[in-house]
């Protein structure tokens, strides 16, 4: 086994984040240990700062006000947007705040899904007064047609095409997951030569499985069928270097929270042709350009997609968290989490009875691993690891079919970030250690 200390040659940031100058619920109280940045990531000093400042100095409505004050909240917002926009390789545009990846994906189930077909969309989009989505012309997703995804993917980028489908008279049908925790480029050449796919909608790395999938390469296929995509990419742009534009999705989706970012807002990507065709998702103020008393049109790109008041502090911090990472550098991002990810599946091992899901090779996978312990139930091993100062997850992680594919209820899930180091793995290996302990089974 190599030493923990030259696993990572890449980056030393834990000082740049100040809840680890606290101590853990352990007892006694020692260093905390966070691997759970798969559920939300802690968040630099940075980002506090960026918040609070904005909300001392420059906080006003935006897109409302002629005053200095509300135009410096204007310059913040759409400054933070094209930071995001140009982090990920993307136009800012076709770049959408939403309250998540959650709503984002939402967003284009009812805005894209419930709306008209791309030949009869100017019978309501591109500015003119809208029409009923779907009434005037073939619905996006309708009977007969389908909608591709796979055992892998999270609650968030199944449920809304259940609900879609079930409206619509369609159906939805998943790629299987294969003993290693990947999905077969064949079986998906097959499901789109059916001729029915309407979208296919995929992660880009499982929250559970850890696995990368090849998003570009989906795509392609896709497209060359005639089918939409969507990627989940909520555990990818955290973790990697991803360029948007490249993949080529016609939607791409992520979360701030997780990106070192503030909660309650979320990044949705969309191809420009596309989202000038899709009814608004919510209505209301700031996304229209006009209103008389029966009928009113949209306002341009992006801001047809966001009514009401935004979150803007959000989006100056999640515009600060981009910044950082960006400087850091996403490709030494993802050496760092892939040789810390190489090391935590070797130390996991050391553990009797431990069995983790998905690629065995860090290559493979994103920067988590998700396992069982014979004779233990994954929520004691969260609750024992906790004993050890250790914050990890514990459940069915949003991902039910997919643990039934796997025979299990549940599991415990190890996620790390940039902040981790090898010393953080060594003492989750220690806690479960000492939980077979309590548990008689060492």
């Amino acid at each position: 086994m190599p030493d923990g200390a030259t696993v990572t040659g890449g980056l030393d940031v834990k000082d740049d984040f100040p809840i680890f100058a606290r101590r853990s619920s352990a007892r006694p109280p020692r260093e905390l240990v966070y691997l759970d940045s798969g559920a939300t990531s802690q968040k630099p000093e940075v980002v506090i700062e960026a918040v609070a400042e904005h909300l001392r100095n420059h906080n006003a409505n935006v897109h409302r006000g002629v005053y200095a004050l509300a135009q410096e909240a204007d310059a913040a917002y759409d400054g933070a947007r094209r930071r995001v926009a140009a982090f990920t390789g993307a136009r800012p545009e076709t770049t959408i705040f939403t309250k998540n990846v959650t709503e984002a994906i939402n967003l284009v189930a009812y805005a894209w899904g419930r709306g008209t077909a791309a030949g009869d969309a100017d019978a309501w989009g591109r500015g003119h007064a809208p029409g009923r989505a779907g009434a005037e012309g073939r619905a996006n997703v309708g009977p007969g047609d389908a909608v591709l995804i796979t055992q892998m993917e999270h609650h968030a980028n199944i449920v809304p095409w259940q609900v879609l489908c079930r409206e619509r008279g369609a159906e939805l049908r998943y790629l299987e997951v294969d003993e290693r925790g990947e999905v077969s480029l064949d079986q998906l050449d097959a499901e789109l030569a059916r001729g029915d796919v309407r979208l296919v909608a995929v992660t880009h790395v499982s929250n559970v499985l850890g696995t990368i999938l090849p998003v570009g390469e989906i795509v392609a296929r896709a497209r060359a069928a005639g089918a939409v995509s969507l990627v989940d990419g909520a555990q990818a742009v955290p973790h990697m270097a991803v360029d948007v534009e490249a993949i080529g999705a016609d939607f791409y989706a992520w979360t701030g929270h997780k990106a070192l970012g503030p909660t309650g807002i979320g990044v949705l990507h969309g191809r420009r042709e596309i989202l000038e065709r899709m009814e608004p998702f919510l209505t209301g103020g700031d996304m229209i350009a006009s209103v008389d008393l029966q009928s009113a049109t949209w306002n341009e790109l992006p801001y047809k997609f966001e009514a009401g008041t935004p979150p803007i502090a959000e989006a100056v911090g999640l515009g600060a968290a981009v910044e950082y990472l960006g400087a850091l550098g996403m490709d030494r991002v993802r050496a760092h989490e892939r040789a810390l990810t190489g090391y935590m599946l070797e130390r996991l091992g050391d553990v009797p009875g431990l069995r983790v899901t998905g690629p065995p090779e860090a290559d493979a996978r994103g920067g988590l691993a998700s396992f069982t312990i014979e004779g233990m139930h994954p929520h004691d091993i969260a609750e024992l690891a906790d004993r050890g100062g250790v914050c990890i997850r514990a459940g069915h992680h949003c991902a039910q079919p997919l643990m039934r594919c796997l025979g299990v209820s549940a599991t415990a899930r190890a996620s790390i970030g940039v902040y981790n180091e090898p010393s953080d793995i060594d003492a989750l290996v220690d806690a479960l250690l000492a939980g077979r302990e309590v548990f008689g089974l060492s």
